[in-house]
């Protein structure tokens, strides 16, 4: 499979299957491979899946700083010029949504069409904590819950070693799906979870903070692609209030939320999610 060096020498890794013009996919986490995504419920298209830099097989900058999702922009730029497109449409899950949406802002023109599945916010993480606590224990009846709830109480608590820390994030999973059964354990192999423990750190160093959110939200809104946001009404990882800030920040944007999905809808519902994608995708090549 191909890489490429990005503007500062750092290998970028990506894979391409199907055929057709291009639907550049860039995977959340942040730090996740982007063998998670699969074939993301069956899109019938070319995909161009790109790991992120220090995530997945590609490389590790020598500057962290660069690991911002600011700053990874840059590398969708400099895959769309080694693929030399002049355009192309893009996909991009979770925390891949703030890489994708800074893209728009800072290449105007690049992006025919965007699809931000369970985006986590607009300039950084913008989780609605009552929510996310609503969403949770609505879940008090399933046979999962006193041990998730458990789990997500002594996260709170903080202080765990890194060990701890991936043992009580995996008891929290159920959180995350509409319907939970023991294999969803198979969505995360250990191959493709975040290596490092200074890259959510690193890559969230870019977040707007309370004095330049309204700069940052009005300079995606000028960015003038046509969006589609995707999210599950049972995503009790970030909940919807995030999807539905992203929407409103992108005029004219196309908002799903998915009745029986959480935080992977092409998993939970393919068919929908193909034909909802598949549908907002092709009313550009009808235009």
């Amino acid at each position: 499979m191909p890489s490429f060096m990005s503007y500062d020498d750092c290998a970028i890794w990506y894979e391409e299957t199907g055929e057709g013009a291009p639907l550049v996919v860039l995977p959340g986490g942040p730090g996740m491979d982007l063998r998670y995504l699969g074939n993301l419920g069956g899109l019938d298209r070319r995909l161009v899946l790109a790991d992120a830099r220090a995530s997945g097989r590609s490389g590790v900058p020598a500057d962290r700083g660069t690991v911002s999702f600011v700053e990874q922009a840059r590398d969708l730029e400099a895959l769309r010029v080694h693929l030399g497109l002049e355009g192309f449409e893009l996909l991009a899950h979770s925390a891949g949504c703030l890489t994708a949406q800074e893209y728009l802002a800072a290449f105007p023109g690049r992006v025919t069409r965007t699809v931000l599945v369970a985006p986590v916010g607009r300039a950084g993480r913008e989780p609605d904590e009552a929510e996310l606590t609503e969403l949770r224990a609505s879940r008090f009846a399933e046979p999962w819950y006193p041990d998730a709830a458990e789990a997500d109480r002594l996260l709170a608590q903080g202080g765990w070693s890194s060990a701890e820390l991936a043992a009580l994030q995996q008891r929290i999973l159920p959180f995350f799906w509409h319907r939970w059964t023991e294999e969803r354990l198979a969505e995360y192999p250990d191959r493709y979870a975040c290596k490092h423990p200074w890259l959510r750190e690193a890559f969230y160093a870019g977040s707007a903070d309370p004095h330049t959110l309204a700069e940052r939200v009005a300079r995606l809104s000028a960015a003038g692609t046509p969006v589609l946001v995707v999210a599950g009404a049972a995503d009790g990882m970030i909940g919807t209030a995030p999807a539905r800030a992203v929407a409103a920040a992108h005029p004219g944007s196309r908002l799903e939320v998915l009745a029986e999905s959480g935080h992977r809808p092409w998993v939970e519902q393919p068919e929908r999610f193909v034909a909802l994608v598949e549908e907002f995708l092709r009313a550009d090549r009808a235009g």
